[in-house]
């Protein structure tokens, strides 16, 4: 069996599944832009990148994004026909419908099936647009959305079935596609995210941290901004800070802008809000971007992990620092809310209260006997509902169920 997975940037969700694959023996192929990462026996076919969205005065308004999917979309199509005349044609794709790599599927492969990551799909209420208090959408932010999600609703016109990591992120999209969506994590790899008591971490300064020191508290994230709450993190550790002198604070993540808007002046956030905040400077460490590995171990060591997030994707980090058994302090939100019940497996509170986030930290520093059950049942909850074997047990079963035979499988 031929697989081709379609994704920009390199395998992402897919990686697990696409070394599982080869490993068993079928032919495994990614058309992507970039790749991150090498996996054996899998073939990388790399179509030439598309610069992002341009300026046009010819173009109606709020199109440069539905332009660029479509560029992206087009150089998919032209790759997938190329493997075709190569005799390389897929049974089976499966590709990310976010950024118009799906749009042309059909037009080259129309008795092919394909399955859809779904990701997010784009509203002007209920997510992440109108979430912080002041940002309102007006009509123009209503229309922009309705076009940025061109891409997507062709794309699930031409797959025959999709997959969302979370009930919320699928109850996203068009409710006459949601019957054709499965919900499926992409999974934890339980094996190695796990406690280790034994865990430490050296800082380039010599210190070396460990579960039984002074306190840690972590927060982790793909660039420190608003939308995965790095500002009330930031303000509550402050807050913490002045109350428990040896806590240290360590935020993990780039400079960048991921999601949302750079600060009032350009640059990074983190740059911009250490300016008027009165932090030690002592009390808080930034390594930036680090390897999983660091990951794993900051997570080992843990007191309190803070994740904050906008009624959006929801992150690895989150379901890996669970799977550690750290204790997760997480924002009232959606997607978060899917997998934290408070007081059980985690703490949630609301996202824009720091002094009740403040509160929360304090209260887990200072008695974190009173929390061992709750970080037991965070690990129990990842093992149950998220675990590596299990996602990919439910991924073979649906592509399995829908090109109507079985793949090549090797204990």
């Amino acid at each position: 069996m031929h697989v081709a997975f379609v994704h920009r940037r390199g395998f992402g969700q897919f990686a697990a599944l696409a070394a599982q694959l080869a490993q068993a023996g079928n032919e495994v192929s990614l058309i992507t832009e970039a790749i991150d990462r090498k996996i054996p026996s899998v073939r990388v076919v790399r179509h030439r990148t598309e610069p992002g969205p341009r300026a046009n005065p010819h173009m109606a308004r709020h199109m440069g994004i539905p332009d660029h999917h479509a560029r992206i979309g087009h150089r998919v199509a032209e790759t997938l026909d190329a493997m075709v005349r190569q005799g390389l044609a897929p049974d089976v794709v499966v590709g990310h419908i976010g950024w118009g790599s799906m749009m042309f599927l059909k037009d080259v492969l129309p008795q092919v099936p394909a399955l859809g990551y779904c990701e997010f799909f784009y509203r002007p209420e209920g997510a992440d647009i109108g979430f912080s208090p002041d940002d309102q959408p007006d009509l123009e932010t209503r229309k922009r959305l309705r076009l940025r999600n061109i891409a997507q609703l062709l794309s699930l016109e031409a797959i025959e079935a999709g997959i969302s990591p979370t009930h919320w992120q699928k109850s996203l999209y068009p409710v006459d596609a949601q019957g054709r969506i499965s919900v499926c994590h992409e999974g934890i790899d339980t094996v190695r995210f796990r406690p280790d008591p034994t865990a430490s971490v050296t800082l380039p300064d010599g210190r070396v941290l460990t579960a039984g020191g002074p306190p840690i508290v972590t927060f982790v994230a793909r660039d420190l901004e608003p939308y995965r709450g790095f500002p009330q993190a930031l303000e509550a550790a402050a807050k913490v800070a002045r109350q428990c002198r040896d806590a240290l604070f360590v935020f993990v993540g780039g400079d960048g802008v991921s999601y949302g808007v750079p600060p009032p002046g350009g640059g990074a956030w983190k740059d911009h809000l250490l300016e008027t905040l009165d932090m030690p400077r002592e009390n808080i460490f930034f390594p930036g971007v680090v390897p999983h590995s660091f990951l794993r171990r900051l997570y080992q060591i843990s007191s309190a992990h803070l994740y904050l997030t906008y009624p959006f994707v929801l992150s690895w980090s989150v379901l890996e620092a669970m799977a550690c058994g750290a204790l997760v302090i997480g924002s009232d939100t959606a997607p978060v809310q899917e997998v934290i019940r408070d007081g059980r497996n985690g703490l949630l509170v609301p996202f824009f209260d720091t002094d009740a986030l403040a509160k929360a930290i304090l209260d887990a520093l200072k008695e974190p006997e009173r929390y061992f059950g709750i970080r037991a049942a965070a690990r129990r909850t990842v093992e149950n509902r998220f675990r590596l074997t299990d996602c990919l047990d439910r991924q073979w079963g649906i592509l399995e169920e829908m090109i109507g035979k079985s793949f090549i499988r090797r204990s």
